[in-house]
């Protein structure tokens, strides 16, 4: 008979303790250890593979292309680096209600291949009426399966062979072999190694939906992220209708891609020139509004910077951002300010990057100065300027990366004036848009108005 034991896990990081403490020692959170029972059976699970395995020089090893399933959302082929990688296992986790269910749905139905989608959260017809609202296209070798047993599971997808197979959510199934509530960190790590199993041993693709906690972080145990191959992040403002997929983690491409939806009533709608929909067409021209080239992997995009500077009215100024850094916000107001000459230390600072969209690209500073010095000063921008260029501590305008390529986009879309580095390495080719080269904030600020 199986030996019975009981341990505590933490449920921020899963690590075990055999007695109960107050605070975790690995992750330092307070009150997260639970009580779990765990069964220790003398079976023995097999390895990945069935063959015997011996020790190889690394140049004698042969390598080939990984095949890969190119799916019908060029977004999230991007993002993957090509396509889905066969036998691989990719966890997806995302805010409620963010569509992280909608988008794998809407994959499922459009894929000309046998899925076997799984779901512990909806019953059959429940998915079914969500499928007839997002297309009218029906994948018939798409079959639904409503359990949360994992044993029942892996035995209906040896039973199917399915080329891909989808699992939502990986904190509603439950092992046999472990005696605790689904969610808990024994319970996931059980279930998530077993899939794991079947999909290294079958080379088929598996697909994890992961529920999030409170602070933006995947629920269960940080070994899960480890497990798998892939870690998606759907996020973006649920009042706003753009949603981006991004990779923290990719065993087969670079994490460095984005991929952009929208919210429509019919689904998830691919967005393939974000610059055209994030750009506001402005009837007027109004203070405190500039154009950024930024650059999402190898994707350019312009994205709007609007900055409302006013008279402190407490006393007290107040620095707020929507979409960019807070913290580097005050670094290029501290800089406008001692290096330029410009007084902004009594007054209100208000930043927003429109479209709900948040990044972290340095080249965005330029554009936020911009739009500062606008404000402050009443005078608009024309819409016909894009900036792109990183500020450093002592007021000079640094050179930033792939710089062809923003201005290339830029020109693409009708720009007249792009403001860049003088540092930057500009081909030498003809550009159909002027390009203009500044070195400190104070010629900058000279040449915009």
């Amino acid at each position: 008979m199986a030996k019975l034991k009981t341990a505590y896990f933490c449920q921020n990081c899963g690590t075990q303790y055999s007695q109960w403490m107050g605070q975790c020692k690995n992750c330092g959170e307070w009150n997260t250890l639970v009580e779990e029972v765990v069964e220790k059976t003398s079976s023995k699970t097999p390895p990945f593979s069935k063959t015997k395995q011996h020790v190889i020089n690394i140049i004698e090893v042969e390598t080939s292309e990984e095949p890969r399933i190119k799916t019908p959302s060029e977004e999230l082929n991007r993002v993957l680096g090509g396509g889905i990688v066969l036998g691989s296992v990719t966890l997806i986790g995302g805010e409620p209600g963010i569509g992280k269910s909608t988008l794998l749905l809407q994959l499922a139905l459009k894929m000309k291949k046998k899925i076997f989608y799984v779901s512990g959260e909806e019953s059959a017809s429940q998915i079914k009426m969500r499928a007839d609202r997002l297309t009218d296209v029906q994948n018939p070798n798409c079959f639904l399966f409503t359990e949360t047993s994992l044993e029942k599971i892996l035995h209906e997808a040896k039973k199917l062979e399915p080329d891909f197979m989808i699992i939502d959510s990986i904190q509603t199934l439950q092992s046999q072999l472990i005696e605790s509530s689904p969610g808990t960190v024994s319970q996931i790590r059980e279930c998530s190694n077993e899939i794991i199993k079947f999909a290294k041993e079958n080379n088929t693709p598996v697909f994890l939906v992961g529920h999030i906690t409170k602070d933006g972080q995947i629920a269960g145990p940080k070994v899960l992220e480890h497990m798998v191959d892939v870690v998606l992040n759907f996020d973006g403002d649920r009042n706003h209708l753009f949603r981006l997929l991004r990779a923290n983690k990719n065993r087969f491409g670079s994490t460095a891609e984005i991929g952009i939806y929208e919210m429509v009533s019919q689904g998830l709608k691919e967005i393939k020139n974000p610059s055209e929909i994030l750009i506001t067409k402005k009837f007027e021209e109004l203070s405190g509004n500039s154009v950024a080239v930024t650059l999402e992997g190898n994707r350019p995009m312009l994205l709007e910077i609007q900055a409302l500077v006013s008279t402190a009215v407490y006393g007290t100024p107040q620095r707020s951002s929507t979409g960019f850094d807070a913290k580097r916000l005050n670094m290029l107001l501290a800089v406008l300010e001692k290096r330029a000459g410009f007084q902004l230390g009594a007054k209100d600072v208000f930043l927003n990057i429109t479209g709900g969209i948040k990044t972290d690209d340095p080249a965005l500073d330029l554009a936020v100065v911009a739009s500062i010095l606008s404000s402050n000063e009443d005078i608009a921008i024309s819409e016909h300027y894009c900036f792109a260029g990183e500020i450093g501590l002592s007021g000079e305008i640094r050179p930033i990366a792939q710089v062809e390529q923003r201005i290339t986009e830029a020109e693409k879309l009708g720009y007249e004036k792009i403001f860049v580095s003088n540092l930057n390495k500009i081909p030498k080719r003809k550009f159909g848009i002027k390009i203009e080269e500044v070195s400190k904030i104070e010629d900058f600020h000279e040449r915009i108005f």
